[in-house]
């Protein structure tokens, strides 16, 4: 798979619903947030980087009101910056690796946990190199 449409991503990533949180994980035997992400993303050819910190680093900066699939969703979910990414299946929904209490699945930007811990979203279009 090879080139990027958000709703393709997006799509891919809801196959995964039920697949198990794994710390440091990145392949479908365990996911943890951003393990997820790189390894979606990678699907279709489209190199980010491993951890969260990194991937809030990168693509273009998207306003709440401009969200679509495909587009990363960062929150900070312990007070010191990004630390938890999810992918957007619309400008509410997301997918996600949310714990070591959960699987992959999806949640609502507007439910009050996520909503108060939503720092914004960026669009990864292509290949990025942090080097």
């Amino acid at each position: 798979m090879h080139g990027y449409d958000g709703r393709l991503v997006a799509d891919y990533a809801l196959a995964f619903q039920g697949f198990p949180y794994r710390f440091g994980g990145a392949d479908p035997t365990g996911f943890d947030c951003s393990g997820f992400v790189q390894y979606i993303f990678g699907q279709y050819g489209i190199t980010v980087p491993r951890v969260v910190d990194e991937q809030w680093q990168v693509g273009k900066k998207i306003k709440p009101s401009k969200v679509k699939a495909g587009d990363l969703l960062f929150f900070s979910t312990n007070g010191s910056g990004a630390s938890h990414v999810a992918i957007a299946v619309d400008e509410d929904r997301f997918v996600h690796a949310p714990n070591s209490d959960g699987v992959v699945r999806v949640e609502a930007l507007s439910s009050a946990y996520w909503g108060s811990r939503y720092m914004g979203a960026r669009r990864i279009t292509s290949s990025i190199s942090t080097n």
